[in-house]
C-alpha cells in the first residue's frame, strides 16, 4: 500500500511477502517522491534539505526484480589529508589545507534482487545494490561509488508485515573498509482512518565504523511514523533519530554545523508524498 514512500530501503524486505501472496505480477512502474529530507540509516544525505526522488521498478513473475533509483544529494565540504594534496617540487606540504567542496549532486542506485517464499506468510529476499554518485570529480575526492549485498526475511504477525534485512559492503563508500547494516522494519494498519504505522530499527557496524582513522563509531538508528493514501498519492510522516552517532549529531556536537549540516545524524521529522505510475483505477 505505502511501498512508494520507503522503496529505497524498507520496502525491499516486503517484496517476498507480496510474491508469496500472489499480489505481485510482472510489471514496470515508476515512482516519484517529494520529501523534506533524504535520510539514509539515520544520516541526512542532502544537509537536511528537501529531496526529489524517482525510481523505475521492474518485478517479474518468477521473483526476479530490478530497480533504478535516484535522488539529489549534498555532501558539503571535505578537508583533505595534507599528504593527499599535490605539492609542487621544492615546497613543503600545507599542514592545514583548505576544505574542498564535495561537488556531487545526484545519487543513482542500481538494484537487482530475487524474492521468494517458504509459505504464504513467510518469504525471503536477496540481492545487490550499486551506489553511484554523480558530479564533478576533484582529484578523486568525490569517488564514493560502492556495491552492497543484502539478504532478508519477511513474514506476517497478525496484520503486521515484518522484515529483517542484513546489508554488507566490502568497500563501504570506496573507503577500503568493510561495513554491515542490520535492520528491522514493521508496517501495521491501524483500525481507523486507513492509516498504517511504521517502525524501523537499524544498527551500523564493521571496520568502516570502528576504524580509529575515521574517528567514528558503530551506531543505532530508529524511526516511527504514519502513512496514509489519498487517491493516487501516499503521504508519510515519521520521526527519525540517528543521534547515537555522536560524531555527526549536531545537537550534541561542539562543532558548529553552520545551518547546513552535511551528514548530520540529529533527530528530525520527515514528511513525504509519493505517487506511482501507471495510474490504475482508484480503489
Amino acid at each position: 500500500m505505502h511501498r512508494a514512500i520507503d522503496s529505497k530501503l524498507a520496502g525491499l524486505g516486503m517484496a517476498a511477502l507480496a510474491l508469496a501472496s500472489g499480489a505481485a505480477q510482472a510489471e514496470v512502474t515508476a515512482t516519484f517522491t517529494a520529501a523534506s529530507n533524504y535520510d539514509f540509516r539515520g544520516i541526512t544525505q542532502n544537509a537536511l534539505d528537501p529531496a526529489l526522488q524517482a525510481s523505475v521498478d521492474w518485478v517479474g513473475e518468477s521473483g526476479l526484480y530490478a530497480s533504478l533509483w535516484g535522488s539529489n544529494i549534498d555532501f558539503g565540504q571535505y578537508t583533505p589529508d595534507p599528504t593527499d594534496v599535490y605539492t609542487p617540487p621544492g615546497q613543503e606540504p600545507d599542514p592545514d589545507p583548505d576544505p574542498v567542496n564535495v561537488d556531487l549532486d545526484i545519487e543513482v542506485d542500481l538494484v537487482l534482487g530475487y524474492a521468494g517464499s517458504f509459505t504464504e506468510n513467510f518469504g525471503y529476499d536477496v540481492g545487490a545494490t550499486y551506489y553511484k554518485y554523480l558530479g564533478n570529480d576533484d582529484g578523486g575526492v568525490n569517488d564514493f561509488d560502492y556495491a552492497e549485498l543484502y539478504s532478508g526475511l519477511g513474514y506476517k504477525i497478525l496484520s503486521a508485515d515484518v522484515s529483517h534485512t542484513v546489508w554488507y559492503a566490502w568497500d563501504f563508500s570506496n573507503s577500503g573498509d568493510s561495513a554491515w547494516y542490520g535492520e528491522t522494519n514493521v508496517e501495521s494498519p491501524l483500525p481507523w482512518w486507513d492509516v498504517e504505522v511504521t517502525a524501523h530499527a537499524g544498527y551500523s557496524g564493521g571496520n568502516y565504523w570502528t576504524n580509529d582513522d575515521n574517528g567514528l563509531d558503530s551506531y543505532f538508528d530508529w524511526s516511527v511514523g504514519l502513512t496514509r493514501s489519498f487517491g493516487r498519492f501516499d503521504f508519510a510522516v515519521k520521526y527519525i533519530d540517528g543521534s547515537d552517532l555522536k560524531e555527526s549529531d549536531c545537537s550534541l556536537s561542539s562543532v558548529e554545523c553552520g545551518g547546513r549540516p552535511a551528514f548530520s545524524s540529529q533527530s528530525t521529522v520527515y514528511f513525504g508524498v509519493a505517487t506511482t505510475f501507471p495510474w490504475g483505477k482508484e480503489e
